[in-house]
């Protein structure tokens, strides 16, 4: 049996990890490695700035797989929501430069 560590914030103790997957429209194949790379850095910055804790990260050329542990109170919503914005903004942004 194994233990797991338990995180604290002024009102909650919590174990929450979460697993995310999101796919490309129609799969497509989308995903290349330069993509890839600038997407997993977007993503790390959207960590460090809410402070959740990335356990797993996996790209493939039509979905991504997330496993991270955040806050409850926070919300897992407002998470995702922030990951998929800021990476479709940047994203958009250096395709339409080349």
């Amino acid at each position: 049996m194994t233990t797991s560590k338990y995180k604290s914030s002024r009102n909650v103790v919590y174990s929450c990890k979460y697993h995310v997957v999101w796919c490309s429209k129609y799969r497509r194949k989308v995903l290349t490695q330069a993509i890839q790379k600038d997407l997993a850095e977007t993503i790390d910055d959207v960590y460090s700035e809410k402070s959740c804790a990335i356990l797993a990260r996996e790209m493939m050329l039509d979905h991504v797989h997330l496993l991270f542990e955040v806050d409850p109170q926070y919300g897992i919503h407002k998470l995702v929501k922030q990951i998929k914005g800021r990476s479709s903004y940047y994203l958009k942004r250096k395709i339409q430069a080349y």
